[in-house]
């Protein structure tokens, strides 16, 4: 199958500008078409996946090589190989986490991955779109011990001739975590260190994993939106909340973002949340991010007026008053080490105000304005700001607020205050203060 007609692609974007994410759409898609697209996402979909949302799974990377993005697809069986072990009646001991791999124990992973793939490709084809199955050929692997593990493959070398290849005639690659070693020896991989493989060849834009929770949970069984690893990396191997499962699984995210260019990232998400993932600011799993330090000031000392400004400034798209700064009366303000997301909060009367929220085109899709974000609520459970009635960012501030009233061209937000009364009295304070732009 060839890939989508500019006509298709046009058509599909006309539809989701429709929708009301649709300018962040346009610029994710506009932001993913930029890089070959061999690079733009490597997607780690799991045994269980495969079992449980295999439709999902096949819809939503139907939709991305239908919008002209075709990431590289890798895909695992355990659960599948369990129950097959489980049925030839074959014992495998694990030795540190690593499945010992006899060659009966090879056989039968050789067995499910080919069924699987074929499961996947077909499901896929299903879909109107043309996928190339790969079960061993494109990562090459040596043993990582045979007296040890026996048939477990360490990767040595990934062949990005083959994945281009298939990219460039328009198919998606749907590989196996099965390396081939010197010799054709068929070698079974853990699915981890064949997806670190392909990334670090590759360095795409994205890595993503589907999985059944769909992104990573804090200490209250929440989802966590997104994941700073420059601030928050340290704090969470250290929590005793943080259980051993979801400290391997952060290191290993960082292990594999080390690999890789700062605007690349990790998301988690289940197959029915990629595109949202993918295309919106609010996203629907969990991103994760090398990212930036989050500095924290109280006064405007030490703050760096000409970069504050011009961050402002290039978010809004607009001019700021002459007299901003110097009227600025700062509570707190939490901006990033490279002034390219920043929250300034200042006190009207007796009310927290978030004066601006400022984050540019790029750093929206990075995360760091949920990390901002994130900080300063902590810090300031109760506050107050507004925003333009048209303004596109307004889904977000939906989804945060406890509360909101439209005056005019202002809607104005709150999150933690309760009592009507003062509620009424803050809006229309709000509401009237005086613009901070020209024009």
């Amino acid at each position: 199958m060839t890939a989508p007609t500019l006509a298709t692609r046009q058509t599909i974007v006309q539809l989701l500008s429709n929708m009301q994410d649709g300018k962040e759409i346009r610029s994710y898609l506009q932001r993913f078409s930029t890089v070959d697209q061999s690079r733009f996402a490597v997607i780690k979909i799991g045994g269980a996946i495969l079992q449980e949302q295999l439709k999902e799974t096949a819809d939503a990377l139907a939709f991305l090589h239908t919008v002209g993005l075709t990431p590289i697809v890798i895909h695992g069986g355990g659960p599948q190989l369990d129950a097959t072990l489980k049925e030839r009646g074959i014992e495998t001991p694990k030795i540190d986490g690593l499945r010992v791999t006899d060659a009966a124990t090879m056989d039968a992973a050789r067995d499910v991955f080919i069924g699987e793939n074929i499961k996947l490709v077909e499901a896929v084809r299903a879909e109107g779109v043309e996928a190339d199955g790969i079960v061993a050929g494109v990562i090459e692997a040596d043993y990582l011990d045979k007296a040890k593990y026996g048939f477990v493959g360490e990767p040595v070398n990934v062949r990005l001739g083959m994945l281009r290849s298939i990219v460039k005639s328009g198919a998606v690659p749907i590989l196996t975590c099965l390396g081939i070693a010197p010799g054709g020896q068929l070698l079974n991989i853990n699915g981890d260190s064949a997806t670190r493989a392909v990334v670090a060849a590759l360095q795409p834009l994205k890595v993503i994993f589907l999985t059944g929770a769909g992104g990573l949970l804090d200490k209250h069984k929440r989802l966590m939106h997104s994941i700073n690893l420059a601030s928050d990396y340290e704090k969470l191997m250290k929590a005793d909340w943080v259980n051993g499962g979801m400290r391997l699984k952060l290191a290993e995210i960082k292990k594999l973002l080390d690999t890789l260019p700062m605007s690349s990232s990790v998301s988690i998400t289940t197959p029915q949340g990629l595109v949202r993932e993918l295309f919106t600011h609010g996203g629907s799993g969990t991103l994760i991010r090398q990212g930036e330090a989050i500095r924290t000031f109280t006064t405007k000392t030490r703050l760096d007026r000409e970069r504050t400004t011009e961050l402002v400034e290039t978010a809004f798209g607009r001019k700021l008053k002459p007299d901003w700064w110097e009227s600025l009366d700062i509570h707190q303000v939490y901006m990033s080490e490279k002034y390219r997301a920043g929250a300034i909060l200042t006190k009207i009367d007796d009310f927290i105000y978030l004066d601006k929220f400022a984050v540019t085109e790029e750093a929206r899709g990075e995360g760091l304005s949920r990390t901002i974000w994130r900080q300063f609520t902590k810090q300031n459970p109760v506050f107050w700001w507004r925003s333009r009635t048209v303004n596109n960012f307004n889904a977000f501030y939906n989804d945060m607020a406890t509360g909101c009233v439209k005056r005019g061209q202002w809607t104005v937000y709150w999150i933690g205050e309760t009592d009507f009364a003062r509620i009424a009295a803050i809006v229309e304070r709000i509401a009237a203060l005086p613009a901070s732009f020209e024009g």
